[in-house]
């Protein structure tokens, strides 16, 4: 989340419990992105689980018959042109910016994990999703499609 200031106007700084108080909130599965994806999956008739926890970074949307995994990826927590924001940290650096760096990490581990493994992977940005689900729907199908020809 970053927020762009107005000439002349100073955001008012949030104290350390405010922020904690704000990011404990935030959930891990069934996300406002998640939700608006899976819902156009499913008005397509595609069928899938959900947060499957046996298949490494416990992917958003798994087609298990067809070694598909789809993650849904926020701008922040998954660093988005992250080279860019990172002077967007205003308090705390020495926590957020190696969290969000060992975030993006992970995230490229377990790409390559699962592909080693003979998974295809797709991650979509939340801004993506929201901005053009059908082509998000259309991408998971051509995955579909191929994986089927194999």
């Amino acid at each position: 989340m970053f927020y762009f200031r107005k000439e002349g106007y100073e955001m008012p700084s949030k104290t350390t419990k405010q922020i904690h108080d704000n990011m404990s909130k935030i959930r891990n599965k069934d996300t406002a992105i998640e939700v608006i994806l899976r819902k156009a999956l499913w008005k397509e008739g595609l069928h899938y689980q959900k947060n499957v926890s046996s298949i490494m970074g416990k992917p958003d949307i798994v087609f298990k018959g067809r070694k598909v995994a789809v993650f849904c990826d926020s701008e922040f927590w998954h660093g988005y042109n992250f080279e860019e924001h990172r002077k967007d940290f205003k308090s705390n650096q020495q926590f957020w910016i190696p969290k969000i760096q060992r975030n993006i990490e992970r995230d490229l581990e377990v790409t390559l994990t699962l592909r080693d493994a003979g998974w295809t992977v797709i991650r979509f940005w939340g801004n993506d999703i929201k901005r053009d689900v059908g082509m998000c729907v259309k991408t998971i199908k051509n995955a579909l499609m191929q994986e089927k020809n194999i």
